[in-house]
């Protein structure tokens, strides 16, 4: 079928045309995490966003080339160009190295994006790799006129720029407002305005992480890496843009200008970002106490949690909602989606087993064969109109009730015709494994073992020895295993 992808992009505020650069090639940069504490919630949302965006356009036969950064230096406190930087911080904390720290989050990191089924980046730069990269960029925007040194430390001149471009065209806001709402600051910092934001920083005696540079030891902005490395392994304009809506301002605004100073053009010709994450309708903060790591929901060891949450849970729960929707973690919301998670791979295991078997006798079905084609038309429909996977799963859903049908015997495989039937097995396993990315969460050898014990519960059940076979249900039962007791066989599924 033919695919006509369309992509929200936050800096026209509409859904555009996919039309790449230079096809069948496509490059995507998304910010990364700032490596000082263990990934969270925060951070499973864009990875698992941004990887089904990966996901679909490889299967739509694109070549992406995929760089998401590791920020380890620059990243102050508060966001903001004044503070501690945060591994710095946490390297006080830890008596550590900066670079331990960084690394040590950055491994764990890597660890929570494994379980939850994420593809590695095709590049994963870090931002202390690119210094150099970094100071030319500074020098260049110095060049152009937009930015002026301080102390040692260099600023971008957001009114200057300003006057050529347009600042805060992709977050709406409105640069007079920007400056009336912060006259606090004026005349009390380095700063000329209070909008202009920090391409390099004077590094004092005992900041740990620093660098020399023309205007003396120090270390790079937050916003500076993103461009410095987009631009070196994408091109000064490449396809997407991606992150949190939390990064729209003022790091990707940031990053806006800098392109266009270095550049004179933006970075990217699509912006996209997912929303944000609460905790039972509050947003997520450590001071709320609703701070939940990955780990903590994969063991279910937080106050908040009545039970652990495996990675696929949170996968598939993460997809079930528009990724520019508000996400709200509840326990009533996260056993749904474990619910829904099982029913789904109960019906990838018995997709994988169906076969095909003729019938001479039996007539296809025009409406049977009318909704599947409908289904899966509608599936590829949702994913094509900026990446819905929440209506996409829908439509999965009832493809899953005709796979249902024909293991439990109420429908023939022969009424859909083997080209028919081949589509919507093949479209189903697709969907889930390669699309959203769900996987069976069992240990290699479960498959053997539970074929072991079905045989035991099957001559136990001939010779009608019922207490072995409660015995056996029971057993199952309390590993989250179900027998299915079917006319012809004995089955078995994970318990929804």
């Amino acid at each position: 079928m033919t695919h006509n992808l369309k992509i929200y992009n936050t800096l026209s505020r509409k859904k555009e045309d996919f039309e790449p650069i230079n096809p069948p090639f496509v490059g995507m940069y998304v910010c990364g995490p700032t490596v000082y504490g263990d990934a969270h919630l925060g951070h499973a949302r864009p990875a698992i966003t941004f990887d089904t965006v990966n996901r679909y356009l490889t299967h739509l036969g694109y070549r992406v080339r995929y760089v998401r950064n590791i920020t380890d230096v620059g990243h102050l406190q508060g966001d903001a160009d004044e503070g501690e930087d945060k591994i710095a911080k946490k390297a006080k904390l830890e008596q550590l190295e900066p670079m331990e720290v960084a690394q040590q989050y950055t491994d764990t990191y890597h660890r929570d994006m494994e379980a939850l089924n994420t593809w590695k980046p095709s590049i994963e730069p870090r931002a202390t790799g690119h210094i150099p990269e970094q100071i030319t960029l500074v020098e260049n925007i110095l060049k152009e006129g937009l930015a002026y040194v301080v102390n040692g430390s260099v600023y971008f001149d957001v009114l200057k720029y300003n006057e050529t471009y347009e600042y805060g065209k992709l977050s709406g806001r409105v640069l007079d407002e920007l400056i009336s709402g912060s006259r606090d600051l004026d005349g009390q910092g380095e700063k000329r305005n209070s909008v202009d934001f920090a391409l390099w920083k004077n590094a004092s005696p005992e900041h740990l992480m620093k660098w020399e540079s023309p205007w003396g030891m120090g270390f790079p902005g937050w916003h500076l890496e993103c461009t410095a490395m987009s631009s070196k392994y994408l091109g000064k304009l490449f396809d997407i843009h991606g992150g949190g809506m939390d990064l729209m301002f003022p790091h990707h605004e940031c990053e806006i200008a800098q392109g266009n100073a270095c550049n004179h053009q933006d970075p990217a010709k699509y912006w996209m970002h997912n929303n944000m994450i609460t905790i039972n309708g509050q947003k997520m903060g450590k001071s709320l106490g609703n701070f939940i790591t990955l780990q903590e929901l994969f063991k279910g060891d937080h106050k908040l949690l009545e039970q652990a949450y495996s990675p696929m849970t949170i996968r598939y729960f993460i997809l079930t909602a528009h990724y520019r929707s508000t996400l709200d973690f509840s326990n009533d919301a996260l056993k749904a989606a474990q619910k829904g998670y099982k029913k789904i791979i109960n019906g990838l295991r018995i997709a994988k087993k169906l076969e095909f078997v003729a019938a001479d006798t039996m007539a296809l079905d025009t409406d049977q064969i009318k909704q599947v084609l409908s289904s899966i038309s509608n599936a590829y429909r949702a994913m094509d109109d900026d990446f819905n996977t929440a209506q996409a799963i829908g439509h999965i859903f009832n493809l899953l009730k005709k796979i249902n049908s024909i293991y439990t015997g109420q429908l023939h495989v022969a009424v859909f015709g083997k080209d028919i039937f081949d589509q919507m097995i093949q479209t189903y396993v697709i969907f889930v494994e390669k699309i959203l990315g769900l996987k069976e969460e069992v240990a290699n050898n479960q498959e053997g073992f539970l074929d072991v014990l079905l045989k035991l519960y099957s001559e136990s059940k001939t010779a009608r020895n019922y207490d072995k076979v409660d015995e056996i249900r029971n057993g199952l039962k309390d590993l989250g295993i179900v027998v299915k007791d079917m006319k012809d066989k004995i089955d078995w599924a994970y318990e929804e």
